[in-house]
Formats: structure tokens, C-alpha cells, sequence
């Protein structure tokens, strides 16, 4: 009688599987005994988790990616004066050429539409269409229906004037690290 099972499945099993990865433990900041900063944490990854699948959800919906609808919100808050792609480039943290990539694509769409830039004639203005700030709209929809369940009005003002420090000091921070980063020859 022929053995039909394969030769590996016959050996003894002695290699190990590498460990499962384990997400870091995060623990109780310093100077935060009740726990206050280490829930802010945990709830600001929640809002993050969250904000990433509904961008990612939405941009599909309307046969756009993340990166898409980004700049689609960029050029909304622009309120019609339209943005250079250099601007845009900075602001999304593309390059020259995924840049041109990105306004082709959102311009063949019918979303977004090159025009010459009166300051500048070797530049151009980048605007939102009407399909463009439609998109805009009906993705925002979902956010600030979101908002207006969860935060009172009385509340809102408040919550956006301690968004903006928060972004303030976001920046503050990595750009500090970043600079001790390259003075220690270390690239971020």
C-alpha cells in the first residue's frame, strides 16, 4: 500500500511559528492620574480610525480615492479663489508628478478645471466644477451630520477653536522632532 499523504505532512512539526504582533501598550501618561489624557488618546485613534473608513468609503462611493476627495475639500475651502498645484502638492505631500497625476484625473472626471493664474501667466489656478464641489458637499454631508448629533451648538465654537490649537501643536511637535531628527543625522 502506496503512503498517500505528502512527504512534509509526515515529518514531525519542529519549527515555530513566529509570535502574533502584539499592539503597543500604551499606558497611563506621566502627570495623568485619573486617566483623562490617556482617554483623550484613545478616543482621538478612535476618531482617526473612523475618519480614514469613512473618507475611504465615501471617496469610493463617488469613484474617488482618499487622496481625491483631500483635494477636492482643499480647493472647497479655497471659496472659489482656486489653489496652484505647488499649494496643493504641499498641503497633500505629493510630488511634482503625482500632483499633475492627481489634478488629470479629478479634470477628466469633470471635478476640477485648470485655469490660467492672473498673477503668475507661466502658473495656472486650479478650481472645483460644479461636479467638484458637489462632491464636496455630499462627502461633507456625512461629517457634519455627524457633528451637529454629537456636539451641542453652544459647544461648537469651542470645539473648533481647540482643533485648531491641537493641529497648532501638532505641527509645533513634529516639526520639532523633525528638526532634532536631521541635527542627529537621522532622516524622518
Amino acid at each position: 500500500m502506496t503512503d498517500t499523504v505528502p512527504a512534509l505532512a509526515q515529518r514531525p512539526h519542529t519549527a515555530q511559528l513566529p509570535p502574533a504582533p502584539v499592539s503597543p501598550t500604551i499606558g497611563v501618561p506621566e502627570g495623568d492620574p485619573r486617566g483623562d489624557l490617556a482617554a483623550l488618546m484613545t478616543a482621538f485613534r478612535m476618531l482617526q480610525t473612523q475618519h480614514a473608513r469613512v473618507l475611504h468609503h465615501e471617496s469610493a462611493t463617488h469613484g474617488l480615492n482618499a487622496t481625491d476627495s483631500r483635494f477636492v475639500f482643499f480647493l472647497a475651502s479655497a471659496d472659489g479663489e482656486g489653489v496652484t498645484p505647488k499649494q496643493a502638492g504641499e498641503y497633500l505631500e505629493l510630488s511634482t508628478g503625482a500632483m499633475t497625476s492627481l489634478i488629470d484625473r479629478l479634470e477628466q472626471r469633470g471635478h476640477i478645471e485648470r485655469r490660467p493664474n492672473p498673477a503668475d501667466r507661466r502658473s495656472i489656478l486650479v478650481h472645483l466644477t460644479a461636479s467638484g464641489s458637489e462632491v464636496a458637499s455630499e462627502i461633507g454631508s456625512v461629517y457634519t451630520a455627524a457633528f451637529r448629533d454629537v456636539i451641542a451648538p453652544g459647544d461648537r465654537r469651542r470645539l473648533a477653536d481647540a482643533f485648531d490649537r491641537l493641529g497648532t501643536a501638532l505641527e509645533h511637535h513634529s516639526r520639532s522632532v523633525s528638526v532634532a531628527a536631521t541635527v542627529a543625522g537621522i532622516t524622518p
